[in-house]
């Protein structure tokens, strides 16, 4: 998420590996090659295939990509196959892991700070002082042995329905919410979060940043030059836009800003 739009993507391939390399071929080989050459040619490449899915996932037989997201303490996992199917789960903490015992496991990876589910991909969020080339190897592991065990991704309940049309809901709480599922939330996702509806109240829209754009450095000017703008072009009564912090992260800058107090009183020099 940067200024230049209103939101950035950059994408990386998995870093364990590419799925096979084609054998390399010179142009006087190509320029001879008949139709034995090019059987022989893929039968190469499919037994390279193998033997590389072999290697990597044993017979769990899965590929996982990752991505990039605009919060470099987020990272997109593609499984390959349906994590959610259709909309997210934001678990801010391990205590609020009792739908889903995939995200209680990634939670016991050494730095992993938040999960998010979306339709096809896992967000990991990992703590500042944590490198990535640490917590990948162990994410990997979970996720391919949690999909080979066949047990379900969640257990009970759906994904998030904050956008859910409800009959009493004036015509701009409508709005917005339509903007939100068609315009803004799909964009958002794409980079490894969500963007909740939480009310509509005096002209102001509060909303919960979830996944990667939870804390992410950027989110305030997304809000306020990507989400703001959009909905204020198109619903008049829109006067500004509100981000709602999670209380897990409310609790975390209270207890900092608790333990910054009792480190500065230690300090302090002591009257005589």
């Amino acid at each position: 998420m940067n200024n230049g739009s209103l939101f950035a993507r950059v994408f990386q391939p998995n870093e364990v590996g590419t799925p096979f390399q084609i054998p390399p071929i010179t142009m006087f080989q190509f320029r001879r090659l008949n139709w034995t050459g090019v059987q022989t040619l893929l039968r190469q490449c499919r037994s390279l295939q193998s033997n590389f899915s072999s290697t990597v996932s044993g017979t769990r037989n899965m590929f996982i990509q990752v991505q990039d997201t605009p919060n470099p303490n987020s990272m997109k996992y593609f499984p390959g196959k349906d994590v959610l199917g259709s909309g997210t789960l934001d678990f801010p903490s391990i205590d609020q892991t009792m739908r889903s015992q995939l995200a209680r496991q990634l939670f016991r990876v050494d730095g992993v700070e938040r999960v998010f589910f979306g339709p096809d991909f896992i967000t990991i969020t990992k703590v500042d002082d944590t490198d990535w080339k640490t917590i990948k190897p162990e994410v990997f592991a979970i996720i391919m042995d949690y999909y080979a065990s066949g047990l379900p991704i969640v257990t009970e309940g759906n994904s998030n329905s904050d956008t859910q049309v409800n009959e009493d809901e004036d015509e701009t709480v409508l709005m917005i919410k339509e903007l939100l599922d068609t315009r803004i939330r799909p964009t958002v996702q794409e980079d490894g979060g969500d963007i909740i509806f939480v009310g509509f109240k005096d002209g102001i829209v509060r909303l919960k940043m979830q996944g990667s754009c939870s804390g992410c450095p950027s989110s305030v000017v997304t809000l306020k030059n990507g989400v703001q703008n959009m909905l204020q072009f198109y619903v008049p009564d829109v006067l500004g836009v509100e981000q709602v912090e999670d209380e897990m992260d409310v609790m975390s800058a209270e207890q900092f800003a608790e333990t910054e107090r009792k480190i500065n009183e230690r300090e302090k020099p002591k009257k005589e």
